[in-house]
């Protein structure tokens, strides 16, 4: 058996909303269970995935960006724009989807943000956005799911703000 088979299944993307003030507490054993090791490196390690690897960064339709780890609604598709960074990136979060403090891990002081459900690591936010927020929040694309709003498999949003990937 391998480590995949051994996973506890991941959020499913079509599973009902689970409310951001349902706290999710696991101990590391059940993390490392339901997450293979990337996602565990960066939902619970806060590390970083390499730019442009993530599918996430090409996905337009309209939907739902979810918490990896808890399935936590955390980004409306309509808030993703094109920032050329390499990461899927949004101008804001859902309200109260994310909790945020000071980074200081690279010398200069960050924003990181983490689900307010599970507490894992989604990325960092920077004041370099578009309209109206002026703000990047800068995913880990292994940090986040995608759930289709219904009837939009072959439907796309048009690109916002920024580079097309």
């Amino acid at each position: 058996m391998t480590t995949e088979d051994r996973r506890a299944p991941a959020p499913d993307p079509g599973a009902p909303h689970m409310e951001h003030n349902d706290r999710l507490d696991l101990p590391e054993s059940e993390w490392r269970a339901r997450l293979d090791h990337d996602e565990f490196r960066v939902l619970r390690r806060e590390a970083t995935e390499r730019p442009f690897t993530s599918a996430l960064n090409r996905e337009h339709r309209n939907g739902v960006f979810l918490c990896a780890g808890c399935g936590a609604e955390l980004f409306r598709s309509d808030a993703k724009f094109e920032s050329g960074t390499g990461w899927p990136s949004f101008f804001e979060p859902i309200a109260g989807a994310v909790d945020t403090k000071r980074d200081f891990k690279l010398i200069v002081p960050r924003t990181e943000y983490h689900c307010s459900r599970c507490g894992g690591h989604q990325g960092h936010v920077f004041s370099d956005g578009p309209a109206p927020t002026g703000l990047r929040y800068c995913n880990n694309g292994v940090a986040l799911r995608f759930r289709p709003a219904p009837g939009s498999d072959r439907e796309t949003r048009p690109n916002t703000p920024g580079r097309e990937d």
